[in-house]
């Protein structure tokens, strides 16, 4: 467990001894100053994740001090405290970035609330800062082929408002990087996106996952939630989750995605028609990757960057014209795992299929593999033979993993890794 750390900055030393005694009997590790030199100084070597800053110090006014420390660690959030402080002083205080202004006598009931919200506001910001810079730096569209432009006009368009959206495509296609790019493209931005797996709901799990203090709605309040493969939950699931969000009062917008055909499940009954509505109002169809080949060698680069270590690494002509000539059937997800591959067993600047494990191809009618690889073989074989099965199964995931002998939901992660179409 991460220890929560505390400055206390105050120059009246009951009160240093008294909250230090009193936040450490809470759980948190707490260290003191009695003035701001030796305050910023503890700064910078206890790298608190809040501090609790007196505004009259004998040695510096205290929001001077606020000024310094956000100036050290802008993460870090302050309280000020004062005994005879004004209106002006809080607003002042706020304004310079205070994450709140106590009066003193400190009731310590109301400071241990003010203190979990500082740490939940920090947690929140620094999960947005994470998804953010995952999302700038590593997870950006490309949008060379026609079909991902439209795409992105689309995001541009729709993103800012508020209504719910049904993302479609195969699996690894990247659904749930269209849902976080209309989430930063919005006025959400600021608020937390909580991304929830189908597979993992059920009408037993539902009201405690969603409901209550701690659920993910209020968690995601002011924010996005995002259901991926919303096509897998169940009917009795799908009514519950559509009577929780109809009369949730949260302020929460809502994105679902999922790889099989709704308006099918719909049809036949397998899907609540009203929640497919509901979430249905903005349609995106992610597009395959065999469908936007221009894309392709954008990707290998940001694939070869993320996984060549530092190392200046590209692919030779005839790798590229492989890549650009293979289905795809996994879809992005399968080009990065062969790339990340590809840098893991090679050790040239110019990686080839050569002495590389390429990407496994297998067909219903005959299994093959490109290279000698036996992992590749059985991958292939395993591929094969899921498929085969689903067909068997008119592609009934239950049925299917109970006629082989898998947990349903070790099913569907083979079926993801090898991005079959049901």
């Amino acid at each position: 467990m991460v220890l929560k750390r505390v400055l206390v900055i105050d120059d009246e030393q009951n009160i240093l001894v008294t909250l230090q005694g009193s936040l450490e009997d809470e759980g948190y590790m707490v260290d003191t100053a009695a003035d701001a030199q030796r305050g910023l100084e503890r700064v910078q070597r206890f790298a608190p994740d809040v501090v609790l800053l007196d505004i009259w110090l004998p040695d510096q006014d205290g929001v001077e001090v606020l000024e310094k420390i956000k100036r050290l660690d802008p993460t870090i959030e302050v309280v000020m405290m004062s005994g005879h402080g004004t209106i002006e002083t809080a607003v002042k205080a706020i304004k310079m970035g205070a994450f709140d202004f106590m009066e003193k006598p400190i009731h310590f009931d109301k400071l241990l609330v003010l203190l979990r919200h500082a740490f939940e506001l920090k947690e929140l910001k620094s999960e947005n800062r994470y998804l953010r810079e995952e999302l700038e730096e590593e997870e950006q569209l490309i949008v060379l082929s026609k079909p991902m432009q439209k795409l992105a006009k689309l995001i541009q368009s729709t993103g800012p408002s508020n209504a719910w959206v049904l993302i479609t495509g195969e699996y690894g296609t990247g659904k749930e990087l269209i849902a976080r790019s209309m989430h930063y493209n919005s006025e959400r931005a600021a608020k937390r996106f909580l991304s929830l797996r189908g597979t993992r709901l059920d009408p037993e799990t539902l009201d405690s996952t969603l409901l209550g203090d701690s659920g993910l709605l209020a968690k995601a309040d002011g924010g996005t939630v995002y259901f991926d493969e919303v096509g897998d939950l169940d009917v009795a699931t799908q009514s519950r989750l559509l009577e929780i969000l109809s009369t949730s009062l949260f302020d929460i917008r809502i994105i679902g995605s999922t790889s099989r055909d709704m308006g099918a499940l719909v049809r036949e009954g397998a899907f609540n028609q009203e929640l497919y509505c509901r979430l249905n109002v903005i349609p995106i169809r992610m597009p395959r990757l065999r469908e936007r080949l221009e894309d392709i060698p954008a990707l290998v680069e940001r694939f070869l960057e993320r996984y060549s270590g530092g190392k200046k690494r590209g692919l030779s002509e005839a790798s590229m014209k492989f890549l650009l000539s293979y289905p795809w059937p996994g879809n992005v997800r399968e080009l990065k795992n062969w790339i990340e591959r590809a840098c893991i067993l090679s050790k040239s600047e110019i990686l080839d299929l050569v002495g590389v494990d390429g990407p496994a191809e297998a067909e219903l009618d005959g299994v093959s593999y490109e290279g000698d690889s036996l992992r590749l073989a059985r991958a292939a074989f395993e591929r094969h033979f899921i498929m085969k099965m689903l067909s068997k199964n008119a592609g009934n995931i239950s049925k299917t993993a109970q006629s082989i002998g898998l947990e349903r939901s070790y099913l569907h992660k083979k079926i993801k890794t090898y991005g079959i179409e049901i």
